[in-house]
This record gives C-alpha cells, sequence and structure tokens, in this order.
C-alpha cells in the first residue's frame, strides 16, 4: 500500500532529486531493479532506514537516500523506484531513469532477482550501457535454490564484464559483499568491461550514425550510443530531459537533426517504422538477456505447491470465493479483537477529560473556554482515537501479512479483466485495496497509472472502498439493527458477513461508475501492463507489526486527529452558540431535515454527515449528540444508543439508508484536497465531491420511497 508519509509527502516521484552528501568524497550509489526483487530490503539492510518493504509489485514510489561505509569509502546510497527498463511508460519509471541518466552516480547497482534473472537482465544491460559501474546484486539465491536454479555467478561476471555479488537480503551478514565490491568498483581495482548490447545490424547502422554526433556536440557525459538510439526512436519525455541537463535542445543542432533524420531513412529503407521501431528494441534487449541466462543459469523445472497454490487463488473458479473469504475473515478478527479495546479505550480517555474538565474548573478557566477545549476538541478528539485505533492496530498488520506474503497481486490479478470491462486500467485494483486503509493514499497511489484519464477514473471512484473512517460506522449500524441480540462467535461472524456484503457493492459501485466515466466525460480504451506474480515468501512478522503500526496506523491516526480536533471546536460553539432560542445546530438540521427525509433520513443524519467532511469517525457521536441536546459529546453505551435512535425515529430502512449513504457519499477533506492536487484542478476536486454524493442520494431516495409503498 505504501501509506507512509514518505509515500504520500509532497517530495513524491519528484524529478528534482537532491543528493545530501555528508562529506565531498562520499561516492553516490544508485539502487536499481524490478519492482519486487527484494531491492527496498537490500537499501534497508544496508542503510539502517526502515523503509516499507512489503511484497508488492513498485513498492518504492519515492526516492530514498540513506548512508553505509564500507572499508575505504563512505556511500551515499538513493533508492529509485522499481522499474522494468529504461525505456520509460510512467512516471516512477521516469524517476528512476532520470536519475540513472542525469543524477551522476558514481556507480549503480542493480539488485536482480535470482528465480528469474532472465527479466531482469534486462534492466541490468541497459544500466551497464548508461552506467559502466554497475554492480550486479543476484538476490534471493536462497529462493533459486529452492527451485533448484543454479547460477554460475563467476561465470555471470565473466559474461557481463561487471562485478557480480550474491546475496540473500533478509540475511544481512550476506550484504557486506556488496560494500566490499563497490569499494574495488570505486576505488579503481576493477576495470568494468561491461557487456554491449547488440542490435540487428539496421538499428546497429543507425545507431552508427547518429552516435558521433552527439559525442562531438554533447561530449561523453551520456552515453551517446543510447542516447541516439532514445532520439532516433523519437522519446519526447528523455528529450526534454535531455535538453534541461544540456541547457539546449539537441534537435535544434542542425548537424544531430539531420542525422536523426539519415537514420530513420536507414531504417524505414529496410522496413523499420517508428511504429515498430521500440517492439524491435524490446526484443533485441530481450534476445541479449536471454544469451547471457542460457551462458550461466541451469534450472529444473519443478511444479511446486506454489505453482498449485496461484492455478486455485487466480482461477475463475476458485478466485473470487477466496478472495470474499479472505475479506470475511480479516473483517471478523477485526471485529472480536477490536471491541473490547475499543471499550476500554474510550472509558480511560473520557475519564481523562472529565479531570481535564475539572482541573480547568480548578484554575477558574472561563466556562466558554473549558467548553471550547475540553467538551469540543478533547471529546472529538477522544472518540476519534478510541474508535479508529484498535480496529486499525488489527487490519493493517492483517492487511500488511497478506501484502507480506504476496496474496494482495493475486487478487489485482483477479480483478484486471473486470476493470478492463469497464475500460479502465487493472492497476486501478491496486489502488482500490490501497483505499481500505485511507482513501487519500489510494488517490496517491494512483500515480502508478500511466494514462491521465484512467488515473482520473481511478482518483474519483476510490471513495466507494470504505476507508478505515468508515468501517467503525458502518460496522456500528449493523450491530445494532441487524445483528439484534446476537453475541460472540454469532454476533461478530454475522456483523463480519454484513461487512463484507456491503464492500461488495462499494467495489460493484467502482466499476459501474468507471464504466459511466468511460462511457462519458472520460472516454478512451484501457490500457495493458505489467502485473508481476511474485512469489509467495514466508512473512517478516516482526517487520509487519513495527511498519503496520508505525508507518500505517500511527500515521493514519495523527492525520484525522489534525482534522478531529478543530472539527470539535466548530461543532461545540454550533451547539452551544444560540440564535434566538435555539442553537444553530437546531438550525441547520430543521433546514435539512426535508430532504434528509426524503433520502430515508433526517437533518440531524444529513448534519452530522456535512459537519464530519473533516473526519468521518465523528458522525456518529455528531448524532448522539445533536439527539440528546448536549452541548459536547457523550460517552453512550451500544443499549443506550439504540434506545435513542429508535426514540428519533429510527427504523431498520433508516438504517440501511445511513449505511449506504456512508458507503456512497463525499469523501473526506484530505482526499478531497489530494484529488485537486494530483488531478491539477479544483474542478476535479468537485466532481470527486458531486459523484459519489450523487449516486448516495439516488440510492437512498429510491430505497426509503420504495419501502414507503410496503410500510
Amino acid at each position: 500500500m505504501g501509506l507512509t508519509a514518505r509515500s504520500t509527502g509532497s517530495g513524491v516521484l519528484s524529478s528534482d532529486i537532491c543528493v545530501e552528501k555528508s562529506d565531498p568524497d562520499d561516492k553516490v550509489i544508485v539502487i536499481a531493479g524490478n519492482p519486487n526483487v527484494g531491492k527496498s530490503t537490500v537499501f534497508n539492510g544496508l542503510t539502517g532506514l526502515h523503509q516499507h518493504t512489503g511484497n508488492w509489485p513498485g513498492k518504492t514510489v519515492s526516492i530514498a537516500q540513506g548512508t553505509c561505509r564500507g572499508k575505504e569509502f563512505s556511500y551515499v546510497l538513493v533508492d529509485v523506484p522499481g522499474t522494468y527498463s529504461l525505456l520509460a511508460h510512467s512516471v516512477e519509471e521516469e524517476v528512476a531513469r532520470n536519475f540513472i541518466c542525469f543524477g551522476k552516480p558514481d556507480a549503480a547497482v542493480v539488485v536482480c532477482d535470482a528465480t528469474c534473472l532472465e527479466r531482469s537482465l534486462n534492466l541490468a544491460l541497459q544500466v551497464m550501457e548508461i552506467c559502466p559501474k554497475t554492480l550486479i546484486c543476484v538476490n534471493l539465491l536462497d529462493e533459486a535454490k529452492r527451485k533448484n536454479i543454479r547460477i554460475d555467478l563467476d561465470e555471470l561476471e565473466k559474461c557481463l564484464g561487471v562485478p557480480v555479488v550474491g546475496t540473500s537480503a533478509h540475511k544481512r551478514s550476506s550484504l557486506k559483499r556488496i560494500t566490499d565490491r563497490l569499494d574495488e568498483l570505486c576505488g579503481g581495482k576493477i576495470t568494468p568491461r561491461p557487456r554491449r548490447l547488440r542490435y540487428i545490424k539496421p538499428i546497429e547502422q543507425a545507431v552508427s550514425i547518429v552516435e558521433p554526433v552527439l559525442e562531438e556536440h554533447l561530449g561523453n557525459v551520456i552515453s551517446a550510443r543510447w542516447l541516439a538510439l532514445r532520439m532516433i526512436d523519437n522519446d519526447t519525455s528523455l528529450t526534454s530531459e535531455v535538453e534541461r541537463f544540456f541547457n539546449k535542445k539537441p534537435n535544434d543542432i542542425a548537424e544531430v537533426s539531420e542525422a536523426v533524420e539519415r537514420a530513420k531513412d536507414l531504417l524505414a529503407q529496410n522496413g523499420i517504422t517508428s511504429d515498430c521501431l521500440k517492439d524491435r528494441i524490446v526484443s533485441c534487449i530481450l534476445l541479449n538477456a536471454e544469451e547471457v541466462f542460457d551462458e550461466c543459469i541451469r534450472c529444473e523445472d519443478s511444479q511446486g505447491a506454489f505453482s498449485r497454490a496461484d492455478r486455485i487463488l487466480t482461477s475463475r473458479v476458485f478466485g473470487y470465493p477466496i478472495m470474499l473469504l479472505m475479506l470475511l475473515m480479516i473483517f471478523w478478527i477485526t471485529i472480536i479483537g477490536a471491541n473490547y479495546p475499543s471499550e476500554l479505550l474510550s472509558a480511560a480517555l473520557f475519564w481523562l477529560g472529565d479531570r481535564l474538565g475539572e482541573l480547568m474548573t480548578a484554575l477558574n478557566a472561563p466556562e466558554w473556554l473549558n467548553g471550547l477545549l475540553v467538551d469540543g476538541a478533547y471529546r472529538v478528539l477522544a472518540w476519534v482515537v478510541s474508535v479508529m485505533l484498535p480496529p486499525m492496530a488489527i487490519f493493517f498488520p492483517l492487511f500488511t501479512l497478506l501484502e507480506d506474503l504476496g496474496y494482495l497481486p493475486r487478487v489485482a490479478y483477479n480483478l484486471d479483466k473486470p476493470f478492463c470491462k469497464c475500460r479502465a486500467c487493472g492497476k486501478q485494483s491496486l489502488t482500490m485495496c490501497m483505499g481500505f486503509g485511507c482513501n487519500a493514499a489510494g488517490i496517491v497511489g494512483c500515480r502508478i497509472i500511466d494514462s491521465k484519464r484512467e488515473r482520473l477514473i481511478a482518483m474519483l471512484t476510490n471513495v466507494f472502498v470504505p476507508c478505515n473512517g468508515r468501517f467503525p460506522m458502518i460496522l456500528t449500524i449493523i450491530s445494532l439493527f441487524f445483528v439484534g441480540g446476537a453475541v460472540g462467535l454469532v454476533g461478530s461472524l454475522m456483523s463480519a458477513a454484513a461487512l463484507t456484503g456491503v464492500i461488495i457493492l462499494g467495489i460493484a459501485m467502482t466499476f459501474a461508475v468507471s464504466k459511466l466515466l468511460s462511457a462519458t466525460i472520460l472516454r478512451g480504451e484501457p490500457s495493458s501492463f505489467t502485473l508481476e506474480l511474485p512469489p509467495f515468501r514466508k512473512p517478516q512478522f516482526g517487520k509487519i507489526l513495527v511498519r503496520s503500526m508505525l508507518d500505517r496506523t500511527i500515521f493514519v491516526l495523527g492525520r484525522a486527529a489534525m482534522v478531529a480536533a478543530p472539527a470539535g471546536l466548530a461543532i461545540w460553539l454550533l451547539a452551544n452558540v444560540t440564535v434566538g432560542d435555539t442553537t444553530l445546530l437546531n438550525r441547520i438540521t430543521g433546514f435539512l431535515d426535508p430532504f434528509g427525509r426524503f433520502i430515508g433520513m433526517d437533518g440531524v443524519i444529513v448534519t452530522a454527515f456535512l459537519l464530519g467532511l473533516p473526519a468521518n469517525e465523528i458522525v456518529i457521536p455528531l448524532i448522539v449528540m445533536t439527539y440528546m441536546q448536549q452541548g459536547s459529546l457523550a460517552e453512550v453505551a451500544p443499549a443506550q444508543m439504540l434506545e435513542l435512535f429508535t426514540e428519533n425515529g429510527w427504523t431498520p430502512v433508516t438504517a440501511v439508508c445511513v449505511i449506504i449513504f456512508t458507503l456512497m457519499h463525499f469523501p473526506c477533506s484530505t482526499s478531497l484536497l489530494t484529488i485537486k492536487k494530483e488531478a491539477g484542478g479544483w474542478k476535479w476536486a468537485v466532481l470527486g465531491f458531486v459523484i459519489p454524493t450523487v449516486c448516495g442520494v439516488v440510492f437512498c431516495a429510491v430505497i426509503a420511497n420504495v419501502a414507503k409503498l410496503f410500510c
């Protein structure tokens, strides 16, 4: 999910990379590799930084830096986003390519997956062409051994012409070989002679026309051979970076422009047009990687238990039922595990609130100040913490466990076809999964989608997956009105099943609205993408617990708390400032009551949703506070809450409408601001507000008015 301060901060995927050296003599090393090869784990092991390293393709969505020391040199390591090729197709791949090309690293470390080395070599050969001082790190050797894959590292080093080390990244002792070989590489003890990528004769002839001209005008700061091929292929994203780097446009140089045109004419004469040139280049790179693989790797085909598991988990018959059972199991464990801690935490925090109130009274603080700070800001904050923290402390580790195990990419694989049928990108399934934790994080995660049209669709529909702020509210209503007197195992299973049904409805709405947007304001065809199914791996339980708590639970809770406290101040003012003989809050609820009745609720509920814009967690306490005619939030037991709701006209139909509107209404203010930032304009944030709200209003109005016909 990548839900961290680093992965959702303002500097994510910035092309302006500032390398921070503690000493001018520090060597800058770029760490590159395919997604899910253990690149970030290698980085963390060398530097001691604890970047999130879940088993998810494309985990690194920002550039991280760290330091380590060898026997001879100190190193600044730069962990760039995972990429399959330097022929960039996404923002992340462009960031990785740009740093390797223009970041002036002293050397590069390419982390490769020993279990599928041929694919990793595609990237390694391209990096070697740009950065001759390259070290190949063959990671996951222990997994390769289990799969009967034998790699001759000495022969691989001779074949590639650059140093090669073998590691198992989770064994930190094996990483010392990397710094030892880097010392040799940067100290000049090793003279690399990188294997040259060979292309078919027409492409080689075309490159030979442009390469010497580029060397003459731009020098050898960047590999002239590699740049020549990219210019012939008309790589526009690279051209703009080259212009920034050299402060001039290579195509504006008459000799360069003429040479590129002659090269294109030569290719055209050989039947290679601009439409098929990239395919020919990729084919040649693959053939080069295949040659190296055949020379150095021996493997015995073995279809083990993991292969059989993949066939089951991604099958048409069992794939979706298993997904639903997994979802049900996560919700059930979260429900049974969170109830008691949530009650204890709520009691403790509200007890502390009472003591704070007594302290304010003892200090002779004005009553209005006591109300603002304790009854307003503190009580709302206490409710949010007690409601959110226990479920998140269970949900996030469970979700991270599935991620670390390697199951979530199988979920994305299963959901790819439905999204493609909606003319959306299959990567949207990944961002939808991120939305379970926090919709703002899911919206940021949409950066992995290349097409702007599909990226907008994913951002506008992410809200249909309920975030962790809406789970408690949905669960509360389900428990009060539909589980009834069922307690213990039966009650928790019924709650989990009902919640799973709500989630399925949300996913169905995601598909429906995605298809509607694709057919109207965001028309277009779905794009293809590469989704890796990583091998199943033994989860690292200690890291899962620490990272899910610090990177996810505390991060989301902190962000909710930041908006909950100011919202508490505003709510207290509305509930205590009177105009005439009634409070502002009551006037607002009275004004909205006719509309609320039309959609199966009332003015109090609609007002609570509107005031809950900063944080959805405060909607239920707002409803309780308004019904009880109190000026502050109060702790209410479930039985009292059910009695309070029924006394104020709630029926099962009301409860259904509240659940539906909780699932389908405007996202929180943080998510709206994130849409504005990511999409580049307020109009998309407005659409992000309107689309789910209209869907929720229509659904609730239909349910309420159909129910009236039978009541």
